[in-house]
This record gives structure tokens, sequence and C-alpha cells, in this order.
């Protein structure tokens, strides 16, 4: 191929990917000297807060008891700064405006500064209940040997702990930037959590692989899921031009002390009483009264009798 005809057919591959009318919703105009949120920096955001919470368990330097306050002050000045800058990032990406007067950016940037200490205010409670989900995970699992084991391997801790951070984003109507949080340790864990669900201390995931909790899911306390559960919404509604209608509670409300099996459904906005258990496998589309049970019941087939008459495995 020659270098003429290799130039001719990028240029028209460039001029096509260029074109507006391929473009509908899928380009953002980008204003200079905005930051964009970076997914590179959100996860050092997290690995720091990891650090931070659980010092020692997270991190590369070595925590003693004496330097303990001096490290998490050196870390913490340095997450409120990366933070911030996220923060900002998020801010912009969805409220550019090419008019906007010095006075109006040097707002934005102090609400972001302020948005981040506000966050790092709530590490304490956060990582109050965080212990709480530690405590739940140990004790629902008769495999983990220590908390420290818990802390230091299992998954549903570290999804929780991006969870807890970027449902305080969420609260504080940070854009964009909880999501991407939550969708960071969705890749890390699978374990998939909006950010805008409210979950209840004593909160654990038993392995972990394939939970889907959505947007508006609502759960108590001391509640436990096992793989592949899936808390999610029936079909939406439609408005008048055929859009989903958006903003609607419809996700389910999991009440105190429920326990829910592997690969079970619940769709939909129902409740699931106080003391429930769902089995496994099974598909929930109604409300389930406090302290009843659902599950598949068993059925013998031929190839069951067959393999217990000692003919088979």
């Amino acid at each position: 191929m020659s270098y003429p005809d290799l130039a001719n057919r990028l240029n028209q591959a460039v001029s096509k990917l260029s074109a507006q009318e391929s473009l509908k919703g899928l380009f953002h105009q980008h204003r200079d000297g905005d930051p964009l949120p970076s997914g590179d920096k959100l996860k050092d955001i997290i690995d720091l807060s990891r650090s931070i919470l659980f010092p020692g368990y997270f991190g590369r330097s070595s925590f003693t008891s004496q330097t303990l306050e001096f490290h998490i002050g050196v870390r913490t000045e340095r997450l409120h700064k990366m933070l911030t800058e996220q923060i900002l990032a998020g801010l912009c990406f969805t409220d550019c405006d090419e008019k906007e007067t010095p006075e109006q950016i040097d707002t934005r940037k102090k609400k972001a500064a302020e948005i981040s200490l506000k966050v790092i205010e709530q590490f304490p409670e956060i990582r109050r209940v965080l212990a709480t989900d530690i405590t739940a995970a140990y004790n629902g699992d008769p495999a983990a040997k220590s908390k420290a084991e818990i802390v230091s391997c299992y998954p549903v801790i570290k999804a929780l702990i991006s969870y807890r951070i970027a449902h305080e984003l969420n609260k504080l109507q940070v854009p964009l930037i909880p999501r991407l949080i939550t969708e960071i340790a969705h890749s890390e864990t699978g374990i998939d959590i909006h950010p805008a669900a409210s979950i209840g201390e004593y909160f654990t995931i038993d392995h972990g692989t394939g939970v889907v909790i959505g947007a508006t899911c609502i759960i108590g306390k001391n509640v436990k899921l096992y793989q592949g559960v899936t808390l999610g919404a029936k079909s939406f509604p439609l408005d008048d031009n055929g859009n989903p209608i958006k903003g609607i509670a419809r996700h389910p409300i999991i009440k105190d002390n429920v326990i829910i099996y592997s690969n079970a459904t619940i769709l939909g906005r129902i409740t699931i009483g106080e003391g429930c258990i769902v089995g496994a496998n099974v598909w929930v589309t109604k409300d389930m009264r406090p302290k009843t049970k659902k599950y598949k019941q068993v059925k013998i087939d031929k190839l069951d009798i067959e393999f217990n008459n000692g003919t088979g495995i």
C-alpha cells in the first residue's frame, strides 16, 4: 500500500469519526483548564483512604502506636488535596460554562474543598460502621480465622470501603465521582453497589461475586447476602415519549436480620420483612411478611432415584 493511499483511507476514517451526526450524546465538550475525572487518581484515593481507615493493613508505611497520628495526619492532608481535585473534576464535568466568571470558578473550587473536608470528617463514623461489617463477616463465616483476615482478604470489605465513601459523596450531591468509585470496586471485587443505595450496619456479603445492589435499595441492619444476589428493578415505567422515568424508587427494601442465599433475584419496590430468609435461586417480586421463608421445593426425578439406588454417583 502506498503512503498516499494509506493517508487517504485514514483521513476518510477520521472524517467519519468526527462527523457531528455520529457523535450525538457521545462527545463531551471540555473547557481548557478544567480538570478531568481520573480513574487512576480515584484508585489512589481509595488506596489512601483504606490506609487511613485501617492503618497497618493497607499502604506501604509501617505504623506504630507512636507514629500513628503522624502518618494518619500526613495521609489525611494528602487525601483532602487529591479528593478536592477529583470532586472539582466531577463538578466541572457536569457543569461546564464557557462564560463563567473568575469568581464563579473560585466558588466552585471552594465548594469542592469543603465537600472533601466534610467527607473526611465522616471517616470516624465510616470506620465505626465498617467495623460492624467486619464483625458480621467474621461471625458469618466459619472459615475466617480472625478479623485481620477479613480486613486483609475479603472482597466485601474492599467493596464496602469504596461504597461507604462514595455514599457520603453521593449524599453531598457530587456528580459522577461516586459512581466511578463504586465501579472501580465493582471491577476489583465483582460486587456492584450503587452509591445511592442505603445500607445499614453489620452488613456482609459471603464470597461476593456477581452481587448487584440497585440505586434505590434500602437495606437494614444485620443483613447477609451470598454470591450472585440481585436486588434490582423490574421493567421501567415510560413517559409519554417512551423514555424511562428517572428518579423513582424501584428497588427492594430489605428489613433487619434478613439472609438472602446465592443467586436469588429480588426485583421491584417490594419489602422483604424483618427476619426473612430467601433461598438460593429464588425469584421474588412480591412482599414477604416478617419471619417468613421462600425457597424452591425439591423435586426428585428419575435420575436422582437411579443414582441414590447405588447405580450411579
